[in-house]
């Protein structure tokens, strides 16, 4: 029988999961709707039946030899989901002791970018490396960062909250989930991205075919085709965006000094619009002493889900036999 790990990634809009095997395919995946389910013991239960239905619908019988699960604010350590900004639910989550309501299955739950952490290091560009951070660019921003070979998790299991730095100070600035202000996920995110694009179209009046779109129903996606179209403002957004990106990262260098930085996420699938004003403003800011060493790449897994996957890693390495 075909053993598998099941790898869980729990993002701010949706939810992925997947049957993946020791080689890192997928057997089978699906989704659903995290934003749908404002009670975490719904959300746990849907998330149950799903993976139940997708096993009962394998042309052949598996086994599951563990639960991986990446989410904002994960603790490795209690197998919990801590004060999220970017989820439904506030406060403490036992999200492992809840799934094992209904799976009876070893669970492990750490922050998602960790985990697309592990998925870069295990299947993707960042094979072979010891020191490296993935950035993960979704309705929030998460970070993951390897050093020596090791994902750093801190003395709580919350290490490397890149997206929760203050780029920004003060009250007057962007409120974040977390309850402070000025926030770096709350300028560079999929979400940050539309809040840059509503101030900049507030304080213009030049031309914009997105002036009319609602912000709650406008997407990063509807941005960057409109960039994409030649529309100044959407533009602007993105050099915006991505300038703020690669200060922060340039000051990530100067903290963990990795060999690679990977760039991941729905955000990142606007390509050049975010990629090369943050590769420029990235460049510009750091220390002398890292010039020409550090290399700022796409993730390798942006046509997979480095979070899954890595999340599916972590059960593997935890739960599943030794090579």
């Amino acid at each position: 029988m075909k053993k598998v790990a099941l790898g869980i990634d729990i993002g701010g809009t949706n939810t992925d999961l997947a049957f993946v095997d020791r080689d890192g395919s997928f057997i089978a995946d699906d989704r659903l709707s995290t934003s749908s389910f404002p009670q975490p013991e719904v959300f746990v239960a849907a998330l149950a039946e799903k993976a139940k239905l997708m096993r009962k619908n394998l042309a052949e019988p598996v086994e599951i030899i563990g639960i991986g699960i990446g989410a904002p604010m994960g603790n490795i350590n209690k197998g919990t989901i801590e004060e999220p900004a970017d989820l439904p639910w506030k406060g403490i989550t036992p999200l492992a002791d809840l799934l094992r309501e209904h799976i009876d299955l070893p669970i492990l739950v750490t922050n998602d970018a960790n985990a697309a952490a592990v998925g870069e290091m295990v299947y993707g560009g960042a094979k072979g490396m010891k020191n490296f951070a993935v950035i993960t660019l979704g309705t929030g921003l998460g970070s993951g960062i390897v050093v020596d070979g090791k994902l750093l998790y801190g003395q709580d299991g919350f290490a490397g909250e890149v997206g929760h730095t203050i780029v920004r100070p003060g009250r007057s600035n962007r409120e974040c989930g977390c309850g402070r202000f000025g926030c770096l996920e709350t300028y560079v995110s999929a979400t940050g991205l539309k809040r840059t694009l509503f101030k900049i179209m507030s304080d213009s009046i030049e031309d914009s075919e997105l002036r009319d779109m609602s912000f709650n129903k406008m997407t990063s996606l509807d941005i960057a085709d409109a960039a994409e179209r030649g529309d100044v403002l959407a533009k602007r957004a993105f050099e915006h965006t991505g300038e703020m990106l690669g200060l922060k990262l340039a000051d990530l260098v100067a903290h963990t000094n990795p060999e690679a930085i990977f760039l991941f996420g729905g955000l990142t699938l606007a390509k050049g619009l975010i990629m090369e004003p943050t590769v420029r403003a990235f460049h510009e800011n750091l220390l002398s002493i890292y010039r020409g060493k550090v290399k700022l790449l796409a993730s390798g897994l942006n046509s997979k889900n480095s979070a899954v996957l890595g999340a599916a890693a972590l059960a593997w390495d935890q739960f599943g036999d030794k090579k």
